[in-house]
């Protein structure tokens, strides 16, 4: 079927309307994008229960009670211990300040003959109110509390994205269906296949790798809090956190706990506790973690998932945050489509050269474009022999 150049500047116009939407419409884009990735994580467990003669709303009742449990729980047992590791840390400030001055910057210049940039010390500390500074994330709350549309635009948000994501999971495989419903059937193949790779990909990334992030904040606060170190929960979750890129959480976290380490303690012994802990935890993760709950479906590279949180970040603000995997997810997606399509066409070579499986793009039976016969009968009498055999 050709595509003419009045529906490939359709398509243009059409990405270039979604992208300005996007842009013009991120403000309140947040809670409906949350409610979409809560409703995408919860249809498997309701289509489960479903299975279990279940019917479709009580399924989303219990689902939507158990997202509410664990939530409920984070903000209750998390919540309130970050609070107080936060005070923690920046309580230890002064001492990180009194270290970075007395000890590190005369060992670099003395060791390695850097010259490091010459601050006023003295005048740096009588500025930082260290005292004040203990209570900062009371502060930014009560500062929050005061503003009134703040607090009224977080509240909507906490009432917005609950009922959004009930109304989902309960119409999911509807508006599934819906939409499957509107592709033109000459492309439905097609787009049945690319559909089938990114609900593979997404799902493996947001089922998969969240439960990793989740184990290894788990392992990772639990280790650090057996040696006995202050900020174990608040490294431990960032270093979990940040493990979404691949190694970069490891790095993050032994660089925070080293730090954190030697603040508490100054000695040898808790660095190598620290580092021990990390190691263990990344073993887990190679070993056990991501092969079981991730497997190899993802094929998202780190510099890419890098790349896109950063680049959605600075295009869309946090609404881009949100998006960035998904639409990482679905260009890899597209481009190893691209990629098979140029191997297994003519423009790359003799059909001997391509892969013998590059002509089969998608599901199994697809043919090849040399194994395509030419159309040698008008478009409208195909159409009217279908629909006949229909």
């Amino acid at each position: 079927m050709h595509i003419t150049d009045s529906q490939k500047w359709l398509v243009l116009a059409g990405l270039l309307l979604l992208g300005w939407l996007i842009v013009s419409l991120s403000p309140i884009l947040s809670p409906f994008l949350t409610a979409i990735l809560l409703a995408y994580m919860g249809d498997p467990l309701v289509d489960r229960l479903e299975q279990w003669k279940v019917s479709r709303t009580n399924g989303v009742i219990i689902t939507f009670l158990l997202f509410t449990l664990v939530f409920v729980a984070a903000a209750l047992l998390l919540v309130p211990a970050l609070v107080r590791q936060i005070d923690d840390l920046i309580a230890s400030l002064p001492a990180a300040f009194l270290w970075l001055r007395d000890v590190a910057a005369p060992y670099l210049e003395s060791r390695f003959g850097l010259v490091i940039i010459q601050f006023d010390w003295l005048e740096w500390g009588k500025k930082l109110d260290w005292g004040a500074t203990g209570n900062v994330v009371k502060s930014i709350l009560g500062n929050l509390t005061q503003s009134g549309m703040a607090l009224l635009g977080l509240l909507t948000n906490l009432v917005i994205a609950p009922v959004v994501t009930f109304y989902l999971l309960r119409d999911w495989d509807l508006l599934v269906e819906r939409i499957a419903a509107l592709v033109p059937r000459f492309y439905i193949g097609t787009v049945s296949d690319l559909a089938q790779q990114c609900h593979e990909t997404l799902g493996a990334f947001f089922r998969g790798q969240l439960m990793v992030m989740f184990a290894l904040s788990l392992i990772y606060s639990a280790g650090l809090m057996l040696m006995g170190l202050e900020l174990s929960l608040l490294v431990g979750i960032l270093a979990g956190l940040a493990s979404i890129v691949p190694y970069l959480g490891t790095i993050v976290g032994i660089g925070a706990g080293l730090i954190a380490a030697y603040i508490q303690f100054g000695d040898i012994t808790h660095l190598l506790l620290v580092i021990l802990v990390f190691s263990v935890g990344q073993l887990l993760e190679g070993t056990v973690l991501t092969p079981k709950l991730v497997g190899d479906r993802i094929g998202l590279h780190p510099v890419a998932v890098m790349f896109a949180v950063l680049a959605g970040g600075q295009l869309f603000g946090f609404v881009g945050i949100l998006l960035a995997l998904p639409a990482a997810a679905v260009i890899m997606v597209l481009l190893r489509r691209v990629y098979r399509n140029y191997r297994a066409s003519r423009l790359y070579g003799q059909a001997e050269d391509a892969p013998e499986d590059a002509g089969q793009i998608g599901s199994e039976g697809t043919p090849s474009a040399d194994d395509v016969e030419p159309i040698t009968e008008p478009v409208s009498d195909q159409t009217q022999r279908r629909e006949g055999s229909e």
